[in-house]
């Protein structure tokens, strides 16, 4: 399977957009890359010339997280939100917000195993169907199918057995 074909991306209602992913990791090993700070700040950056000197994790109920990325000229992007539900290895939802400028969301992450492949569905849900229009015509998705090539990568690298 081409890596950069193997992501999608559906719009099953006028708020939603869901992205789906295979990859060769136990969920466990998954859900862990995706809440652990030391993984998520190796495969979760931008494109070439950004890197994530911020992330922080309060991985409880309430708790919050804030993604920073920095760009090479110095730039900075900040993400961050709080953890509505955590149900590991299998379930994550979030809220999720961008700064003024964009709406917040609601996310949820659904990890499924099978025969060592986790299948990664992400609900993205908006407030409106003009924000999830205005996010899809972002390039929200390239950089998505982008970050989970490098995520897919990540793992491989750990030997999806041990994270």
């Amino acid at each position: 399977m081409n890596p950069r074909s193997a992501t999608t991306f559906a719009t099953p209602s006028d708020h939603a957009i869901v992205i789906t992913r295979v990859v060769q990791a136990p969920r466990r090993v998954v859900f862990e890359a995706y809440t652990n700070p030391v993984h998520v700040m190796r495969w979760m950056l931008g494109p070439p010339g950004w890197t994530m000197p911020i992330c922080e994790i309060d991985l409880r109920p309430g708790g919050a997280w804030r993604y920073v990325w920095r760009r090479d000229d110095g730039s900075e992007m900040t993400i961050q939100g709080t953890f509505a539900e955590i149900a590991p290895p299998e379930r994550l939802v979030t809220h999720e917000s961008w700064g003024a400028e964009w709406p917040a969301t609601v996310n949820t992450l659904l990890l499924s195993e099978q025969d060592g492949k986790t299948t990664i569905t992400t609900q993205v849900l908006y407030p409106s169907k003009e924000a999830r229009d205005q996010a899809l015509k972002s390039g929200m998705q390239e950089g998505m199918a982008e970050t989970f090539n490098r995520l897919s990568e990540y793992l491989e690298g750990l030997g999806a057995a041990g994270a």
